[in-house]
Formats: structure tokens, C-alpha cells, sequence
């Protein structure tokens, strides 16, 4: 028995759902394909798809077994591309995941510039704010900003230091008062972003280079720093933020940057992508081209 070939076959009728769909996907017979499974189920001494005459589905076995085959056929299409194509230029299609906000507001402001360089790439770019598992939902590459990365299988390439920083309208400072040092953020409305660990906990460092933790409270939390942004804009609070998303607003003098003596702990920008990702021309390509623009972002 060929088990490379008759892994090929089980993970593709799986996916198409049918042993007559993966036949024609494949170009084989039905009867070949139906060899090739239960050839491996003889070999595994085990029992992968339950068949009736409606429909397919996997066993207990059959599951972990799929997606251990799945992850060795990628690993295998990645070692074929990183000896015969490393040189290629990048091609196929891209599957990009970032922060709805970052995605938004600087990432598609770079994305043209990078398809213009690469024709052959189509790119599915998904901008969205909940924990996104890269491998399980198929994404090659993502983007992450954060203080601390969670351990995990990804790699992790740092492009950027984010500072974090807090901004308020002059309306608002001309009706409530300009804070002059943490402290004094208590008897202010502040504007908390959710997607982080503890939302109303601001960290700063003192200007004698202590760290300080001030618990904010106020009229508004969301998890998207754009609803804070135009929240701030109409004087409704002083909002946490990052100057991606509020440096043309700082230029313009439309918001003002608050404590900017006691500044809070940053936050990285990073590009992360699973181990068997690292070699392919694509994902290269567009972490490479990040990490050129983010050598001098536009808001630094």
C-alpha cells in the first residue's frame, strides 16, 4: 500500500464530503479511492469514516487521525515549495487576519502597495477583535498587537513598538480640566478599550521612572479604539488610544494628548504565523514588506 497516496485519499474525502466527489477531485475511481481508505483502516487497525448511504462521518479515531493528516500533507506542500520554489515570485492566495481597527486604519493604507508589487498574490484580508486561532481557521499570516504575547506554537516576528496613549478634545479639557498627574484621572470620565487583560487598570511610568497603576472608571467601554476615538472627539471623556488611530486628529489639534509626561506601557506590533508558513514565498513576501513599513510608520 502506497499510505502517502492513501493519506491524500481520506483527507480528500473528507473534505469533498464523498467518496465519488474526491474521486472526480482527484481524477481516480471511486472503487481506487474506497481501496485507499480501507487499506489505511487495516493498517491502522481502526475504524476512521462511519459510511451509510446519506452520508460520511468521521469516528472519534478518525478525527484526531484527519487532522494529523492534514498538518502533514500542508508540512509536506510547504517542504516542496521551499526546494522548488523558494526563489519564486509569491503567488495564490493570502489569508491575512488583523485587529479590526489596525486592519482598518494602517494596515489597508500599505495593503495596494504590496499587491502592486506582487500581481500574482490574491489576497482575503479579515480585520476582526476576537481571538483568532491562525491554524484552525486558516490564516497564513496575522497581525497582533500586544504587551505580551501568550505562548504558543506560532512564530512571532516584532515590527513596531505602539505607544499607548491617552487623548481628550479641547472641549473636553476646557469643561473638565487637564489631569497633571495619574492621580488625578479618578475624577475624570475615561474611555476603557476591552481587549485588553483589565480594561480600567492604566499603567504609566512616573517621571522618576516608577511604574504607577491608576483604576480608571467611566461612561464607556468598547472593544474597538475607533468608537473610543470618536467618543473623545465629542468631548464625552478622555479615551486610551494609539496614534495610528489618532494622529491626524493630534496634527489637526481636534484631540490633545493627555499626561504625555507619564507615558503608559506600550504595546509591540507583531506578525505572527505557524512554523510551517515560515518558507513559503507569500508569507515571507507580505512580513518582509511590514517590515519595511513599519521601520517608519506614517503616525511615529
Amino acid at each position: 500500500m502506497d499510505q502517502l497516496n492513501a493519506l491524500k485519499a481520506f483527507c480528500r474525502v473528507v473534505e469533498a464530503g464523498s467518496f465519488s466527489a474526491a474521486a472526480a477531485e482527484l481524477k481516480v475511481s471511486h472503487t481506487l479511492i474506497s481501496r485507499q481508505v480501507r487499506q489505511l483502516e487495516t493498517l491502522l487497525g481502526a475504524r476512521l469514516l462511519n459510511r451509510t448511504t446519506r452520508r460520511l462521518a468521521l469516528t472519534e479515531a478518525g478525527h484526531a487521525y484527519h487532522e494529523r493528516a492534514r498538518r502533514i500533507l500542508a508540512e509536506l506542500l510547504e517542504a516542496d515549495l521551499a526546494v522548488s520554489h523558494h526563489h519564486a515570485a509569491p503567488r495564490g492566495v493570502l489569508r491575512v487576519n488583523a485587529p479590526m481597527a489596525f486592519g482598518t486604519l494602517d494596515l489597508a493604507l500599505w495593503l495596494p502597495r504590496f499587491m502592486t508589487r506582487y500581481p500574482d498574490l490574491r489576497v482575503d484580508l479579515v480585520c476582526n477583535d476576537r481571538n483568532v486561532d491562525l491554524i484552525e481557521d486558516g490564516f497564513d499570516v496575522g497581525i497582533r498587537l500586544a504587551r505580551d504575547l501568550p505562548d504558543s506554537s506560532l512564530v512571532a516576528k516584532a515590527l513596531a513598538s505602539i505607544p499607548a496613549m491617552l487623548v481628550a478634545s479641547p472641549l473636553y479639557l476646557s469643561r473638565c480640566g487637564m489631569p497633571v498627574a495619574p492621580a488625578q484621572l479618578t475624577d475624570h470620565n475615561c474611555l476603557t478599550y476591552t481587549m485588553v487583560p483589565r480594561p480600567q487598570e492604566w499603567s504609566f511610568t512616573a517621571p522618576d521612572g516608577q511604574p504607577l497603576t491608576v483604576t480608571v472608571k467611566g461612561s464607556l467601554q468598547a472593544n474597538t479604539g475607533v468608537a473610543l476615538r470618536h467618543a473623545a472627539l465629542e468631548g464625552i471623556g478622555i479615551a486610551t488610544t494609539a496614534p495610528f488611530i489618532v494622529h491626524e486628529d493630534l496634527a489637526q489639534g481636534r484631540l490633545v494628548q493627555v499626561l504625555s509626561d507619564s507615558p503608559m506601557r506600550p504595546r509591540t506590533l507583531y506578525a505572527v504565523y505557524p512554523h510551517n508558513r515560515h518558507l513559503s514565498p507569500k508569507v515571507r513576501a507580505f512580513v518582509d514588506f511590514a517590515a519595511d513599513i513599519y521601520r517608519a510608520p506614517a503616525w511615529a
